[in-house]
């Protein structure tokens, strides 16, 4: 029977701003990406949203990005590479000390929005980045967009990886994600993004806008914590998924 993870980012609330329903997703995801601090978090934040994942059996991720708050990492930001590299140990480094704390693992990385993005187009740039997390937990399972140059760069590296297609994003035809400023970027119809996933697991293929299959290892689907439609969303596919006879299980990663 073929298997598949299912991860959400969350962890995304500051202070008194709440940002999405984590306690739900968390009893139906398998895999959970919780910000570290850069583009949204805090201390508080990350420890209870770690604390629930422990307690509903859900993997931990760190989910580092641009150390942009007011944009939410999703910013395109130009600076030095050493100074990029160190604000992901930084970030990294928060999440696994904060877990050890905790009794608990990060078992995965996975980069934010913009910065997420940048490496999906430049193999240096992914390389160079994953290169910084790992220097802080060799351990980790790098979380990539399927059939991009961040897999090109774990290819290199030689790390643990799992390939990742999004289930409330549209792509382009070259694996990339459809700009969030273009009209039908983000998925909202929770039955639609449903019937996608079980698509595109079954074909083993990302299938984008214009109909184009891009055959491709499919480890974890993601879902956006603070799309309105999360909630929903993540039920749908779970549902529409066992419907078609996939497992959800945690991904262990492979070289």
């Amino acid at each position: 029977m073929p298997t598949v993870d299912l991860n959400a980012d969350m962890g995304e609330s500051f202070g008194p701003w709440k940002m999405g329903d984590d306690a739900s997703l968390l009893k139906i995801i398998t895999s959970a990406n919780i910000a570290c601090g850069g583009h949204a978090g805090d201390a508080d934040v990350m420890a209870d949203t770690m604390r629930m994942a422990q307690e509903n059996g859900v993997g931990i991720g760190a989910h580092p990005g641009f150390m942009d708050l007011a944009g939410f990492g999703r910013n395109r930001i130009q600076m030095p590479r050493g100074t990029l590299q160190n604000q992901i140990r930084y970030q990294v480094a928060a999440s696994v000390g904060m877990a050890r704390s905790m009794g608990v693992k990060v078992r995965h990385l996975k980069l934010h929005g913009a910065i997420g993005n940048m490496t999906s187009e430049d193999a240096q740039m992914a390389e160079d980045l994953y290169d910084a997390a790992l220097s802080v937990d060799p351990d980790l399972i790098v979380m990539v967009l399927a059939a991009t140059a961040q897999q090109e760069a774990v290819e290199k590296l030689g790390c643990k990886w799992a390939g990742e297609i999004f289930a409330d994003r549209a792509y382009n035809d070259d694996a990339t994600l459809v700009d969030r400023r273009q009209p039908g970027a983000v998925i909202h119809d929770a039955e639609r993004a449903g019937s996608r996933m079980v698509e595109m697991v079954k074909a083993g293929a990302i299938i984008t806008e214009s109909g184009k299959q891009i055959e491709t290892r499919i480890d974890t689907i993601c879902l956006h914590g603070d799309t309105p439609e999360a909630v929903q969303i993540a039920g749908s596919v779970c549902k529409q998924l066992e419907a078609a006879g996939i497992t959800l299980e945690q991904f262990e990663g492979h070289k």
